[in-house]
Parts: structure tokens; C-alpha cells; sequence
């Protein structure tokens, strides 16, 4: 009984070794030995390795191995790589590839056994080739301001190339363009002391403005107290006249009673302070009006 539970045992696991499972989105490669198990059943290297699908397959135990291959689409995130433009000027460019196992097979054969990092490499390169072949052919305008798209799909349309490694390219994306350090310092430097210039000369435009309108307003000022200057004597020179001749007027009726008023006026004014000292005779005419009281 426990030898039959061992052979039991013993068929599960070969069973359960045999067997393996290719996930959805991934291919298989079996090793046997160590080599590539290809689809002429023999060892030449010219033949392509077997490519097993996604579902469940069955495999030698303890002979054979698995090696599975994503197929999905990558992602490749490029550093950011100085470019040289048809003006040769540098920029640097910021890219990302979209791409996807297309013949696993050769995939396997050119990437050193499916490694994913040669493969990175290796599409780098063609990638970068491309886009340098095509910024090298325009301006710094041209690919900043309106070819950007145009760039993008010439670089993707010079990476079919990359079907010899069975990759599929999908997309080429330029994620941001910048300046050199030092070229950006500069240019922000030339862009600083423009806007400077620019200020400098508002400024002075809003100074003259300014005495300007501080001139005219001081004319208007000056002009206005002028008017009122001439309204003001115009008045006072017809109110004098008026009094001189209300005071003529009254002289005609009481010379007499105006004579009064006016010694009555001096003496106030000659008074006032309360230690005013006249020296004047006292039968004189300035007390005449005194004696007339008397």
C-alpha cells in the first residue's frame, strides 16, 4: 500500500512537471539541454525556436525548461540626448518608444536569447539614429513650432528597421525639447536686458508724458488764477467805483454829516493800540469835531 501511495506520488509530479502554462500576452520557448527546441525538430541554429502560445502545453520533465516572452507593448524611456539641428545648434530631446514583440522567434535569435535590455539597446539605437537624421535636417523653429508631428513619424517610418530584431515599433513620441544649459542662460540673458531696454524706454516715455501733463496742468493752473486775479480787480475796481460814488453821492447830501464820519474814522484808527501819541494843536482842525460836541 505505501509503495502504490509512493508511485502515486511519484505520477503526480511527473504529470504535474510536464505540464506548463503560457499566460495570455506572453509566448513560450522550451530549452531541452539547454538548447532551443526549434521547429525542425533538430539542431541547426538556422532554424527558428518553436514558439508555443498561450494556453496549456506539455513539456519533458526535469529535460525540458520554459522560457516565456512578453509580447504586450513596451515602453522604452530614453534619457534625455543632445541633437544637433541643420543650423547646428544642440538641443535636448526627450523621447519614448512604443513597441512590441512581432516574431518572437527572431526576437529570441538577435536579442541574445530574448534579452529584453539588448533589446532596449539595440532599438535605442536605431531610434535615436533616426531621430537625429531628421533634426539634423531642420531648424530649431521648424521642430519646435510646427514639424514636430512630421519628425515624430519620419523617425517612426525610418524604425521599420526594426523588424530585422522582430519588433514592431509602434509609436515615437518626443516628450520635450529643451537648450543646453549654457545656451539657455544666454538666451535668457539676451531675452533679460531686452526687457530691460523695453522698460527703460516705457519709462522714460511715461517721464516726458508725465511733464507733460504736469506742464499743461501748471498752465491751466496759471491761467485760471490769472482769469481769477482779473475777475477778482474787475470786481473790486467795481466795487470802488460804486463806493466812491455812494460816497459822493452822500458828500452831495450832508457835507457835513461826512465830514463827521470821517474825523470819527481817523480818530479809530489813531486809537486803537490805546498809546497812540498825536502832537497836533488843540484848537486845531483834527479836534474840530470835539468842539462842536462841546
Amino acid at each position: 500500500m505505501q509503495r502504490f501511495f509512493v508511485i502515486v506520488v511519484l505520477i503526480l509530479l511527473a504529470v504535474a512537471s510536464s505540464v506548463f502554462t503560457v499566460r495570455e500576452g506572453q509566448v513560450g520557448i522550451v530549452f531541452q539541454f539547454g538548447k532551443v527546441v526549434r521547429d525542425s525538430g533538430g539542431d541547426d541554429e538556422n532554424s527558428p525556436p518553436k514558439i508555443y502560445s498561450p494556453g496549456l502545453h506539455f513539456k519533458i520533465p526535469l529535460v525540458e525548461t520554459v522560457k516565456t516572452l512578453d509580447v504586450r507593448v513596451q515602453s522604452l524611456e530614453s534619457s534625455a540626448d543632445r541633437f544637433v539641428t541643420s543650423e547646428k545648434k544642440d538641443l535636448i530631446i526627450d523621447s519614448y518608444v512604443k513597441w512590441q514583440i512581432e516574431d518572437p522567434a527572431r526576437f529570441f535569435l538577435t536579442t541574445n536569447g530574448g534579452d529584453y535590455a539588448v533589446a532596449s539597446d539595440l532599438l535605442k539605437n536605431k531610434i535615436g539614429n533616426g531621430l537625429r537624421s531628421e533634426i539634423g535636417s531642420r531648424t530649431i523653429k521648424e521642430i519646435v513650432s510646427g514639424e514636430r508631428a512630421e519628425v515624430m513619424q519620419s523617425a517612426l517610418l525610418n524604425s521599420a528597421s526594426s523588424s530585422e530584431l522582430g519588433i514592431r515599433v509602434i509609436d515615437v513620441r518626443i516628450k520635450q525639447i529643451n537648450l543646453p544649459v549654457e545656451v539657455s542662460n544666454s538666451i535668457f540673458e539676451r531675452m533679460r536686458a531686452e526687457r530691460n531696454a523695453v522698460a527703460k524706454e516705457h519709462r522714460a516715455l511715461g517721464i516726458k508724458q508725465a511733464e507733460f501733463i504736469r506742464a499743461e496742468a501748471d498752465r491751466e493752473v496759471e491761467v485760471m488764477l490769472a482769469n481769477a486775479r482779473k475777475n477778482a480787480k474787475e470786481v473790486k475796481g467795481a466795487g470802488d467805483a460804486q463806493a466812491v460814488r455812494i460816497y459822493a453821492e452822500t458828500y452831495k447830501l450832508d457835507q457835513n454829516l461826512f465830514n463827521f464820519l470821517r474825523s470819527m474814522s481817523a480818530y479809530r484808527k489813531s486809537m486803537t493800540s490805546g498809546r497812540n501819541i498825536i502832537v497836533v494843536k488843540p484848537d486845531g482842525e483834527f479836534f474840530e469835531n470835539f468842539d462842536q460836541v462841546k
